[in-house]
């Protein structure tokens, strides 16, 4: 049976161009089994949201999203009444007859007016909940929704409690910006994504990015790898950013890296001062082309000091 499911999560996730390893495959295959929600930490654009994009396309379902910010409080999560609806009726009732409205006419479902949760709980067939960046609420909002994720239902004073018609699928992201609860965990079945290694990442450009060349595949994986391990950056760069570099140099129809197209699209890896005072002093980009020309050619780089990529010039057998 777990291999059956294996295969099944496998060939979903790969028709939707998302590469992973089958650990990533049974963790969330086990969190749909178990009906628990899946909790995913990772730096940022590692992939963690496109995960619950992936899911709600193999399940042919919505995807609802509660975005997280500083500051979200329960009725931006859950509902809050239209009071200018009200407001309108209440008037109109009175210039038609005189006559006070029960509060029953204006507190009902009519101007209710859904956030995602109560939107997720409330759905006629089973929908994928992604909230995103739960790491940057406070506790105080974190404990109301392991209330809420605890039963799937939720009290609304002037209608009575609303259950889920259908458990829904429950993504939560973190960026680790802060430590999430015990609690909150222990409900949770969790997924770690780290950054992809050189030869995964080649995999993802050559899916994603099918215009981009051989070489240009392999220089600009390990550029992003070594630029993650080998400098000490305040932003390494993403995944997603690696897809976004690979992207416009695949459209100037770039064969390999050189130093005026690494210093005119430095920007989209490298997102702040310090970070780019500290490429130009570590090795700058006459310095990167040259170790990548010198990689590419089978150079020992070893002995330099670089380990990671020398470790890169072994992928560069993997290309097919």
């Amino acid at each position: 049976m777990r291999d059956v499911d294996l295969a099944f999560w496998r060939q979903a996730f790969e028709a939707e161009n998302y590469i992973c390893e089958d650990e990533l495959l049974i963790t969330v295959s086990l969190a749909l089994k178990l009906g628990r929600p899946l909790l995913i930490e990772g730096a940022p654009g590692v992939g963690k949201t496109e995960i619950a994009k992936v899911l709600a396309r193999v399940l042919e379902t919505e995807l609802i999203r509660l975005q997280c910010y500083e500051g979200l409080d329960e009725s931006k999560a859950l509902y809050e009444w239209n009071y200018q609806g009200q407001l309108l009726k209440i008037q109109m009732m009175r210039e038609a007859s005189g006559n006070p409205l029960k509060e029953e006419e204006i507190f009902s479902a009519k101007y209710l007016l859904e956030r995602p949760l109560l939107k997720a709980i409330r759905a006629e067939r089973q929908v994928v909940l992604l909230i995103d960046e739960i790491d940057k609420t406070d506790q105080e909002f974190e404990a109301f929704l392991f209330e809420v994720l605890s039963d799937f239902q939720v009290s609304i004073p002037e209608l009575g409690t609303v259950r889920a018609r259908h458990l829904p699928v429950v993504v939560l992201t973190s960026n680790q910006e802060r430590e999430l609860s015990d609690g909150l965990r222990r409900r949770c079945v969790y997924l770690y994504i780290d950054y992809p290694s050189p030869e995964k990442e080649q995999e993802i450009l050559r899916c994603k990015i099918p215009a981009a060349g051989h070489r240009l595949i392999w220089e600009i994986a390990t550029t992003v790898h070594y630029l993650r391990y080998e400098l000490d950056l305040e932003k390494p760069p993403s995944t997603s950013e690696t897809l976004d570099w690979a992207k416009i140099l695949a459209e100037w129809k770039i064969e390999k890296l050189d130093p005026q197209t690494v210093r005119q699209t430095l920007g989209i890896l490298l997102k702040n001062h310090q970070d780019m005072t500290t490429f130009h002093h570590k090795i700058g980009v006459e310095g990167l082309c040259a170790m990548l020309r010198s990689a590419w050619d089978g150079a020992d780089l070893a002995a330099k000091g670089d380990s990671l990529l020398a470790r890169a010039i072994k992928k560069k057998s993997l290309l097919p």
